[in-house]
């Protein structure tokens, strides 16, 4: 499994090459090859390679499952719209906008879910609430799908607003499933088509319990963050006043407490730590709860070398699962490497690996699949492999994940005892836990297997499966760690 790119693996190889060839420094050479790439240096080529593998990041198909219902009448004019809805690619243009939007929200810790308006739907007044939505309207405890009953009698009428720049315009949401087939949810902003056309990626953001619209395929949110009269930048300001309100209140504290060092407690690795806690008046315990009021406070550092990173690991639901262990997906999928018998390969939603293994997304599940050609060799055929919970999923990544602030102290010695001088607390906030499912749809979220049987013992071990991200996508799950002095 390779830490990075073909490309720019082959580029620094070539690069190696030229300077032992001219003897020059490593940064000369990537220059020189750069340019044989048509850059101007080595840096302006990763900035384009980056920019051209965001770009490949497909967008979310658009959804158009309402019209199977038998309550939605079409005619002909109907069916010709519906043939008309996107089936490309946004421009490159759009897409980029977009992304930068996305980390943006992720930077201030603002959720969202994205949904994106069809011709027919604008036409009809209709929503598919997609399975993103869903998920987020329950992660904000905002509305549970699950538990409505179907018919019109039972629809939910909120308010809701339409954010731009220069205007907060509130309109009504509903939200409902049609007495027709299962009752796939639907939902309807009044007056949408004024503020989006079909196309559109609009972000919901729900801040007290109401929903909040942006369009951000229009907007550049890092240029109303700087204009002092934008509703957008009022209502952002807004919001992560209220989420940071525990996050001051700690660093306040933590201020205070640095104004003078602080005696140590115990001895060893932990002594930072316990002496912190026992000045904040936070008791000794063995709790995995957050040290301050949802706040976990540790000093570890991060591997900065590897361009993928681990997010978690998590076994699948071996229950739901068709196969019900690791040991029965090496015995069919693995393959022979010297002594042992492996399966370790990085499994995506984009293509099946070499072993034929793949992801598809269902609701809210995360299926693995076999692909494989049917024995005529004239049909794709698909057989599921095992299944994880998206809500498990959540749930690992933000117990791996919490709130945290990672405090840096210095020890010094005052009349033999030890002391320790708060310099600085570097402040990362949990991931936007209903990204995880549609980052791993869009095949920014991999997994890898590392299942192996030791040819000794015959034993079956599995270091994963591993979900990973690779660093340069973390702005699109994770808020910027902000770094605040003590002094």
């Amino acid at each position: 499994m390779p830490k990075e790119h073909p490309y720019i693996a082959r580029l620094k190889k070539q690069a190696k090459i030229l300077k032992k060839q001219k003897n020059i420094i490593s940064a000369r050479a990537l220059d020189e090859i750069a340019k044989q790439e048509g850059h101007s240096n080595w840096t302006a080529l990763l900035r384009e390679f980056d920019k051209t593998q965001k770009i490949k990041t497909p967008t979310a198909k658009v959804s158009t499952t309402f019209v199977e219902s038998d309550d939605i009448e079409l005619d002909e004019d109907d069916y010709e719209l519906l043939a008309e809805e996107r089936k490309d690619e946004l421009s490159s243009e759009i897409k980029l906008n977009v992304l930068q939007n996305k980390k943006t929200l992720a930077f201030h810790s603002i959720d969202y879910s994205i949904f994106e308006p069809t011709k027919t739907g604008l036409k009809k007044s209709i929503l598919d609430a997609t399975q993103p939505v869903r998920t987020h309207f329950e992660l904000a405890k905002f509305h549970d799908y699950s538990k409505q009953q179907q018919g019109i009698d039972y629809k939910k009428i909120s308010t809701a607003f339409f954010l731009s720049s220069s205007t907060v315009r509130e309109t009504k949401m509903s939200l409902y499933r049609p007495v027709t087939k299962k009752g796939d949810p639907r939902m309807w902003f009044t007056a949408l088509g004024t503020f989006a056309e079909a196309g559109d990626q609009i972000a919901i953001i729900i801040f007290n319990q109401v929903p909040y619209l942006l369009n951000l395929s229009k907007i550049n949110l890092d240029n109303e963050l700087q204009e002092f009269k934008s509703k957008i930048n009022g209502f952002i300001c807004e919001y992560t006043k209220q989420t940071n309100t525990i996050a001051d209140e700690l660093l306040a504290k933590l201020k205070e407490l640095a104004k003078k060092p602080i005696k140590a407690i115990g001895h060893g690795d932990t002594t930072i730590g316990m002496s912190i806690e026992c000045a904040l008046g936070i008791p000794p315990n063995s709790s995995k709860q957050p040290d301050y009021k949802g706040i976990e406070l540790k000093s570890g550092r991060g591997n900065k070398n590897k361009t993928r990173t681990t997010l978690f690991a998590q076994v699948a639901n071996w229950s739901n699962s068709h196969c019900k262990s690791s040991a029965e997906i090496l015995d069919k999928y693995g393959y022979q490497r010297e002594k042992d018998f492996k399966l370790y390969c990085t499994l995506s939603t984009q293509q099946k690996n070499s072993q034929g293994l793949k992801f598809e997304i269902r609701d809210d599940l995360l299926c693995e699949i076999h692909e494989y050609i049917s024995p005529k060799g004239c049909e794709i055929k698909k057989q599921d492999v095992a299944i994880w919970n998206g809500s498990t999923l959540r749930s690992r990544l933000h117990e791996k994940h919490s709130e945290t602030f990672w405090i840096e102290a210095e020890s010094t010695f005052i009349n033999g005892e030890e002391y320790f001088n708060l310099k600085s607390v570097i402040h990362t906030k949990m991931p936007l836990l209903n990204q995880l499912m549609p980052l791993i749809e869009n095949g920014v979220i991999t997994m890898d297997h590392l299942i192996k049987r030791n040819a000794k013992n015959n034993r079956v071990s599995e270091k994963g499966p591993l979900f990973k991200i690779d660093k340069r996508n973390l702005e699109l799950l994770f808020p910027k760690p902000i770094k605040y002095d003590l002094n």
